[in-house]
């Protein structure tokens, strides 16, 4: 939404100057800035969009305009034009600004697209994960230490600390596999929080960009005659306009200067929101989200309403008892289930849910590390049913071997009070495996707040 409004209010920053400015003279070519404005924000929507293709044919499109207006006597043929505009490399009508330009917009909007998509993968994978259903082995695991203390007589006895561990290190043997795939994906994201922060920040190349694009307007008026004179050269002469055109100069048609640029008059985001604020937000929220699927497990046992604690090791329900819990706790992955004492895991299935979630972490993360070296990523085009790269794909096939479609949905609305679990716990209606998802679907969106 930030992103949006940033491109919203430069649009209209831009609007405004180019109106008090040229009025009519400008309003008569305005469709050629809202194309570079539209094509911009279907870009970051997820377009099929070449970056760099897309402003070489803005400042091409903008010499032809120019060209006319500074050579109000001479009428020029739609082939003219597009000789024209074959010499804005060459000559260089607008100065430096646009080699500048393409360099700033091109990296920043690259960075600030890759970044808001690995949010969404991020938040999709996790929530994805949280509705993954458990194995029978894991609902007999939890049917013991939920409910076999009240059979024995003992319903305030809670579970052991290390008990839950290993039933939850069980239960959570696939998910705890994603951790070393979701590490490289947060540093990552955590690099491309650097492009954010830094020269390519989207919001100062964005900011000004209509005083930037005046400047360049600005060196093509004051070379008008010698880039006139070299496209004449290369063209040929161009044919006199009718006498109404010709009786008209060129100070009457186009001669006003812009006036020095005023950050007060610019529109600001909502509630005067920085991107500077909101990257360091979120970069230590992925800071503190790195090994979370290794500490899965520990996030939920050592929630007093859940276990007795691990100050109470003596006082607890050890899955047969009120005694010690005396089994070694089971290192983390699926391979270490091999010998837990209270899971049942076939460590010769993965989860196949799981290796896709892993697999679009991977992609991911490819194309953020394409993205913090500068290189446009390859997105599903959400403008129409077509995908496509962008410019300069940094994927190849062997890095990039399969392309996922990331569909946005929410987690399960459940209250954020652990109670909520005891709760649904004692009703009847309610079974281990939905006990389950909501205790996994409570603890990550607590994270992801």
């Amino acid at each position: 939404e930030f992103f949006r409004e940033l491109l919203e209010n430069a649009e209209r920053s831009l609007n405004d100057m180019f109106v008090r400015t040229y009025g009519t003279l400008y309003m008569q070519n305005s469709e050629v800035f809202q194309d570079l404005f539209t094509e911009l924000k279907r870009y970051y929507t997820g377009g099929n969009v070449n970056l760099e293709e897309m402003l070489n044919d803005f400042w091409a499109r903008l010499l032809e305009r120019m060209f006319q207006l500074i050579n109000p006597q001479y009428h020029f043929t739609e082939d003219y034009l597009e000789c024209v505009s074959k010499y804005t490399d060459q000559l260089k009508p607008f100065g430096d600004v646009p080699r500048k330009l393409k360099v700033q917009v091109t990296r920043a909007f690259i960075a600030a697209r890759t970044f808001v998509q690995g949010l969404t993968v991020g938040r999709e994978v996790a929530n994805r994960v949280s509705k993954v259903s458990p194995t029978p082995g894991c609902i007999r695991a939890l049917m013991k230490m939920l409910y076999c203390p009240y059979c024995r007589g003992l319903p305030t006895v809670k579970p052991c600390n290390n008990y839950c561990l290993n039933v939850m290190k069980g239960c959570l043997a696939n998910q705890a596999d994603l951790d070393t795939e979701w590490n490289l994906f947060i540093d990552a994201m955590l690099l491309v929080a650097e492009r954010l922060e830094g020269p390519f920040n989207i919001e100062s190349v964005m900011d000004p960009i209509d005083v930037k694009i005046s400047e360049a307007i600005m060196n093509m008026q004051e070379n008008s005659m010698q880039v006139s004179a070299k496209v004449f050269q290369g063209c040929g002469q161009p044919k006199p306009a009718p006498a109404l055109r010709s009786s008209r100069s060129v100070p009457e048609n186009f001669n006003t200067r812009f006036r020095p640029y005023n950050p007060e008059e610019r529109p600001t985001t909502a509630a005067g929101t920085s991107l500077d604020r909101l990257v360091t937000d979120i970069k230590e929220k992925l800071k503190l989200s790195k090994k979370f699927w290794s500490t899965f497990p520990y996030t939920i046992c050592k929630d007093e309403r859940v276990t007795a604690g691990s100050s109470n090791e003596e006082d607890c329900w050890n899955g047969h008892t009120k005694a010690r819990y005396l089994p070694e706790i089971m290192n983390d992955g699926l391979t270490n289930q091999i010998n837990n004492p209270e899971v049942d895991v076939d460590i010769t299935r993965p989860d196949t849910f799981i290796r896709q979630q892993i697999m679009a972490l991977r992609v991911m993360t490819n194309k953020l590390k394409n993205a913090y070296n500068g290189n446009d990523v390859n997105f599903q085009d959400t403008s129409d049913e077509t995908s496509g790269s962008g410019s300069g794909s940094g994927c190849t096939d062997d890095i990039c071997p399969t392309e996922f479609d990331f569909i946005m949905t929410e987690a399960p609305p459940v209250d954020s009070d652990r109670r909520e679990v005891e709760a649904l716990a004692t009703q009847p209606g309610w079974s281990l495996q939905t006990l389950f998802v909501v205790l996994i679907s409570l603890v990550l969106q607590r994270q992801w707040r």
